[in-house]
């Protein structure tokens, strides 16, 4: 089982930035992939971006936003500058225990609660 804690959501202003943290416990964080994804009202959950050794992104993303990772302190984290109204969704941090790379939501096996993000126009 990981356990996965969402947190740095909020309201900010297009062209502003945000950083939201998630914090996994339960398994050896090191070897897991760890992924954003978010989804917007009335749409389906899109990948965002992700980390294992190396990085990948959506390109609807790239060059705006940053995943990282501390294994120290089991955290991934996405840094999201030049934001869009679009950018509104609620933002997942998600697991894949097999360590894969891969952008599709199913292979990801654990799933945090969800923090909301909104971009003000």
């Amino acid at each position: 089982q990981v356990q996965l804690v969402e947190s740095g959501g909020g309201l900010v202003q297009a062209g502003g930035s945000l950083s939201l943290s998630c914090v996994a416990s339960g398994r050896t964080f090191s070897r897991v992939t760890m992924a954003w994804f978010r989804q917007a009202p009335g749409k389906e959950r899109e990948f965002v971006a992700g980390i294992k050794w190396s990085t990948y992104y959506a390109d609807s993303v790239k060059g705006r936003f940053t995943i990282s990772r501390d294994n120290a302190k089991d955290t991934v984290y996405l840094k999201m500058n030049s934001l869009e109204p679009e950018d509104t969704a609620v933002y997942y941090c998600a697991a894949d225990v097999q360590g894969g790379i891969r952008m599709a939501s199913q292979a990801f096996d654990y799933w945090g609660q969800g923090t909301q993000v909104t971009i003000s126009s």
